[in-house]
């Protein structure tokens, strides 16, 4: 390429106005990777404070995470996206003390198994295995050794793939936690092929469920949740990052700016801000679905409404003073059995993060409860926040196995979350496939975020700098730009 393409690149970059809706991890790696090639760019974000569910605040006198805690090491962009900001050396990884889950028969609690694929055990009969799902529960489980595999077509839902084959003491005490923990969503509505790649295939050739298991845990390594990386001083410092990243490369960042239309005015964009019009070359959404089916639907002929109720999750994050957990009674946090407790997980973070616990200092705990799941109201969601506080107390008592006095709180936050719809639930490719080709087809119009990629940043981050190159290369190699 030449020297006067590369001038000409330039000056179509520096002419071109991009208008990013909605200030989190999604639109703000979009903001990144448009400044970085010298685009004109605008943040626009709702609320007081960017970083979508990457969100902190002071507890007791700790800095700490009352959003997302930590990020899945698959893949490896979140990480080459924290190097590239210049905090690779603040990544930590968690403590081994592993995950446990609570409900079973006799208000019982076990660590979580290691060695599963979403919980399904490789054998039965592992004593770790035979403590969670019992003697009845590992002699029906090894039943899938006897069964015929299914070799017409495969089965869809992982809640009934697990019950046909391994009944329900797998489904409701190993594979449910998991799920609703990590997923926020029931095993039926979870698409196999989507969360467990290959799994259906491993079955036709392993002749059960278990041997599937085995081949695919052959091929990796880890437990559910184990592949897991955070920050020193929490998450939030790559929010702060990347905004810090966008400032030098003259990119704005506004808060407290919600856009309420858009709408196309010639060959341009026009957002509306409170009672100011921001005008646009490019404009990428990146809000929950609820938003930007409302803002996008408008304008995108071939969009429909929001047809679908995301989870709704609360935590409760408390810090109590607190010695009898310095010696942490279960691991790093619980995951519960359906229908045994209010609470659907429990994170013990100061005995999952070291720097918590230093920060923390002895007989002091910080302890994260989160409320809520698909098709289920926070049991918070009516209370006030003291009760909210009071409860998250209670459940994290019976939870951890340790009665907690409430004169131990020293200090608690609550925290209020519209998740995404897990993109591992059945029929949700197709409904994202159908949303994102809607909005490609319109010219200078684009969309990121956990409700088109998946939840998790895992997802989110590549998504949104597939879509980012997209817009890019439009705008870049597309009809030359006027100057202003």
């Amino acid at each position: 390429m030449s020297r006067a393409d590369l001038d000409d690149l330039a000056a179509r970059a520096d002419a071109t106005r991009v208008a990013v809706v909605g200030g989190g991890v999604a639109g703000l790696v979009a903001a990144l990777d448009f400044a970085k090639l010298g685009f004109r760019v605008t943040v626009l974000e709702a609320s007081a404070q960017a970083g979508g569910v990457l969100r902190g605040a002071e507890v007791a006198g700790l800095s700490v995470d009352v959003g997302a805690e930590s990020y899945a090491t698959r893949g490896g962009t979140v990480r080459a996206l924290i190097d590239e900001l210049g905090i690779g050396d603040e990544v930590v990884t968690p403590a081994a003390g592993g995950a446990w889950v609570a409900g079973l028969p006799g208000g019982r609690a076990a660590p979580l198994p290691r060695g599963g694929v979403l919980g399904i055990p490789e054998n039965p009969f592992d004593p770790n295995v035979r403590r969670v799902i019992g003697w009845p529960g590992a002699w029906r489980a090894y039943l899938d050794r006897l069964r015929p595999p299914l070799t017409i077509g495969h089965d869809r839902s992982l809640g009934h793939l697990v019950r046909s084959r391994m009944g329900e003491a797998v489904l409701n005490r190993l594979v449910a936690p998991v799920t609703s923990g990590v997923y926020s969503a029931r095993p039926d509505d979870i698409d196999v092929d989507l969360a467990a790649p290959g799994l259906n295939a491993a079955l036709t050739r392993a002749g059960s469920l278990s041997g599937a298991v085995g081949e695919l845990r052959g091929r990796s390594t880890g437990t559910p949740g184990s592949a897991v990386a955070g920050l020193r001083g929490g998450m939030t410092r790559l929010v702060r990052a990347l905004i810090a990243r966008l400032e030098e490369l003259g990119a704005e960042v506004r808060t407290d700016a919600a856009v309420t239309a858009l709408e196309r005015v010639g060959d341009l964009w026009s957002l509306t801000v409170a009672e100011e019009q921001i005008e646009a070359d490019l404009v990428v959404v990146a809000t929950t679905e609820d938003e930007a089916r409302r803002l996008l639907v408008p304008v995108v002929p071939a969009l429909e409404p929001t047809t679908s109720t995301p989870p709704v999750v609360e935590i409760v994050t408390l810090v109590v003073q607190e010695p009898r957990l310095d010696a942490p009674p279960r691991g790093t946090g619980v995951l519960t059995a359906p229908g045994s407790h209010r609470a659907k997980a429990l994170t013990h973070a100061s005995a999952k993060w070291e720097w918590i616990a230093d920060a923390a200092g002895p007989g002091v705990h910080v302890i994260r409860v989160s409320f809520g799941a698909q098709g289920e109201d926070p049991a918070t969601a009516a209370l006030s926040d003291d009760a909210a506080a009071m409860l998250a107390l209670e459940e994290a008592s019976a939870l951890l196995g340790v009665r907690l006095d409430p004169a131990s709180v020293r200090g608690s936050h609550r925290a209020r979350w519209v998740q995404s719809q897990p993109a591992s639930v059945i029929g949700r490719a197709e409904h994202t496939a159908a949303a994102r080709g809607a909005i490609r087809a319109v010219p200078g119009l684009g969309a990121v975020g956990a409700w088109l990629s998946g939840t998790g940043l895992a997802q989110v981050v590549p998504d949104a700098r597939e879509e980012t190159d997209r817009l890019r290369r439009s705008a870049l190699w597309g009809a030359p730009r006027s100057q202003e």
